[in-house]
């Protein structure tokens, strides 16, 4: 029975995933990130996924398994220029497995292994042979692609809106240690923010399709230091990033017209920006398990390159 090995080595998770005949063995290990700070240096990101890749690796069912193809991401999007040296690490390792088993090896973007996993949780990997719109919303990414098919990467991604300056879960996360919650603070801040009454419509700043984030930490701020409670502080900031993703949305619709919507990314886990975007746009979204960093996608990918998901 052949298995298909995904790798994603990104800033925030080491994560190795094996598809055999349908399903998907996941296994990650989030990096360790100091209480009180937002994120790693390249530099301990990578002496992290060294030390972590060998142990996610060994809790997957890999021993015996026949192994048709690999896939890993070797950076963050598919543009030029795209690099960040994390990605090295697991590029690193399934290189000396694929040469060691003379297996297939096939190299894709942290981004498509985002977007491959949303579909392949949402049950629509028919998605890979029409144009879509995908948005990718995490730390490190906010950004709506336009996605079209393409032989040789499966698909190719085009940046159609973006945000300006911070990013999703910038926003969350600095919100998120201005109210004390661990980080990653997006369950957190869920959590915080459905004990809220407050979820009033807010107004985006948008520029075109395109969105400006940076104010989200600055009024949450300013609300904190006038009393207000914490619970609408957090309400506040979703409802905030709503309405940039809702602006982006119906900028891009006038746009492209009406395709399919599907949002992936650690920031789209979250229920309530999820449940309203469902329900105003019918969008595919990510499972919970598929939303946050994860070597699914690569997986997924590497699989339907090989042709066994076609």
């Amino acid at each position: 029975m052949f298995s298909v090995l995904g790798i994603d080595t990104s800033n925030y998770t080491t994560s190795a995933a094996l598809w055999r005949a349908g399903a998907m063995f996941q296994n990650k290990i989030p990096l360790p990130v100091k209480k009180g700070e937002l994120g790693l240096r390249q530099s301990d990101a990578v002496f992290h996924h060294v030390v972590q890749l060998p142990q996610v690796l060994s809790r997957l069912p890999i021993v015996g398994a026949e192994l048709a193809a690999i896939g890993v991401s070797d950076r963050p999007r598919s543009a030029e220029g795209s690099y960040m040296p994390c990605f090295l690490t697991g590029l690193g390792t399934a290189q000396a497995i694929a040469q060691a088993g003379g297996t297939s090896l096939y190299r894709f973007s942290h981004q498509q292994g985002h977007i491959a996993a949303a579909l392949y949780s949402a049950n629509r990997l028919d998605l890979f042979r029409q144009r879509f719109l995908a948005f990718h919303v995490s730390g490190g990414t906010t950004e709506a692609v336009l996605v079209t098919p393409e032989e040789n990467q499966v698909f190719r991604t085009e940046i159609a809106a973006r945000s300006l300056d911070l990013k999703g879960g910038q926003a969350v996360d600095r919100v998120g240690a201005m109210l004390g919650l661990s980080f990653p603070a997006g369950k957190e801040l869920e959590a915080l923010a459905r004990q809220s009454n407050h979820m009033e419509p807010v107004h985006a700043a948008m520029r075109g399709a395109d969105c400006s984030l940076s104010g989200i930490e600055n009024r949450c701020r300013a609300m904190l230091d006038r009393g207000t409670p914490r619970e609408e502080v957090a309400a506040f900031c979703l409802s905030s990033l709503l309405a940039a993703l809702e602006g982006m949305t119906e900028a891009l619709l006038e746009r492209f017209g009406t395709l399919p919507l599907v949002f992936a990314g650690g920031v789209m886990s979250d229920g309530i920006l999820r449940e309203a975007i469902e329900e105003k746009y019918g969008a595919f979204f990510a499972q919970p398990e598929y939303s946050c960093d994860n070597a699914a996608g690569a997986a997924v990918l590497a699989a339907w390159k090989g042709g066994l998901l076609q």
